[in-house]
């Protein structure tokens, strides 16, 4: 695990309590007191930047303008509305593709940026403006690129035709580049890579999507139990380095009716159950937030899981990176399973799984597509032996 730094250990406490699901009152109690210490305001802006989480600063401590310097509240204000400006103008190009997608019958379903801080916070500002992330169906794929196409999206890595096919099969999300940028916008018919064994069920997920209303417009997306695995999942794929998605995964499980039986059943199913008991035990940890007792009802004692929040919880604070190439991510992906099985089929197909970059690597004819899994235990065994 990499290591934690000190350094910045004034501005992580300050974060951390900005960020925190404790009682308002007490909150405000708790910055109040970080305050009388030193604060370096550009490495904590610039903290919060990384984490995702200058909007959830914004709101801790716009009220706070006597115990702050004048300067830096301005700042601090100006973040927020360039946040703002952004997630406005993302917003508004959700609703184009949205609305285009839909009406060619295409099923589509937003779950990150401005529908997620909808469905949590209430407010299509709360979160820091992103790329635009859209579920849909698999075989739905060729149709949803070629209307984006339409709409000025162009895929940001192009594949022949025997790659595309493959690669709907072993990836799960195809990016585009826009006017304004590269990967404007992902489309998604998966939650993660194959390789990673952990098979969400996409019709399933639709079936049970809810609506909400994204800048005025109705759309769909995952119901909140569905949401907490997708996020969970999301965060443990990134070794959950950017804070702000356990503050999202905070807010859910601050919701009363949030249904555990189901969250657990279905984290079972899945072989993520460990994953689930790291998470809110982080949630915990850093945020405060409760875990509800029938929460607790549907985590089995998991001593494993204990050691690796603890891990991962210095990690976080940390300003180190994991190499998600490197065997020590890989090791941690196998650590975080329960069951043997998913550790088996997680090593097995990250081995004989080639994608974009065997592709890149080597090029061979159409005629020699299957020859790419030797390409693949070829450059994972060159790694080995480097190591």
């Amino acid at each position: 695990m990499p290591g934690t730094s000190a350094t910045l250990e004034n501005e992580w406490s300050l974060l951390l309590a900005a960020c925190s699901a404790i009682p308002q009152q007490e909150k405000i109690e708790r910055i109040r007191e970080l305050l009388q210490n030193p604060i370096r305001w550009k490495s904590l802006f610039a903290l919060a930047h990384r984490h995702g989480a200058q909007p959830l600063l914004h709101q801790a401590l716009s009220g706070l303008d006597d115990a702050l310097p004048a300067d830096e509240m301005r700042t601090l204000q100006q973040n927020y509305q360039t946040n703002l400006i952004k997630t406005l103008l993302v917003s508004r190009e959700l609703i184009r593709i949205v609305d285009r997608l839909s009406a060619l019958g295409v099923d589509v379903m937003p779950y990150k940026g401005p529908a997620l801080a909808e469905v949590l916070y209430r407010d299509v500002a709360m979160r820091q403006s992103g790329d635009i992330d859209l579920l849909i169906r698999p075989q739905d794929f060729t149709r949803a690129r070629n209307a984006v196409g339409e709409l000025g999206y162009t895929p940001h890595l192009a594949l022949s035709e025997k790659e595309e096919r493959a690669y709907l099969d072993s990836g799960y999300e195809c990016a585009f580049d826009g006017a304004a940028g590269p990967n404007l916008l992902e489309l998604q018919w998966a939650i993660q890579p194959r390789f990673y064994a952990v098979n969400f069920d996409m019709d399933a997920l639709f079936r049970r999507g809810m609506t909400v209303a994204v800048a005025g417009q109705p759309m769909k997306t995952p119901c909140r139990e569905d949401l907490f695995l997708i996020l969970l999942a999301h965060a443990a794929k990134h070794v959950w380095g950017r804070l702000v998605w356990l503050c999202d995964l905070a807010q859910l499980m601050n919701v009363p009716s949030l249904k555990w039986d189901a969250i657990g059943s279905q984290a079972e199913e899945l072989g993520v159950v460990r994953i689930l008991t790291v998470t809110v035990h982080l949630a915990n940890r850093l945020l405060g937030a409760t875990i509800p007792t029938v929460a607790h009802e549907n985590l089995p004692p998991d001593d494993e899981a204990n050691i690796l929040a603890e891990e991962i919880q210095k990690y976080i604070g940390s300003d180190a990176e994991y190499n998600v190439e490197s065997f020590a991510y890989f090791r941690l992906m196998l650590r975080l399973r329960e069951r043997r099985a998913d550790q088996l089929r997680f090593i097995q197909r990250l081995a004989l799984t080639p994608g974009p970059s065997e592709w890149r690597a080597v090029r061979l004819p159409a005629t020699l597509f299957p020859l790419y899994r030797v390409v693949r235990l070829s450059r994972l065994a060159a790694r080995l032996v480097q190591r």
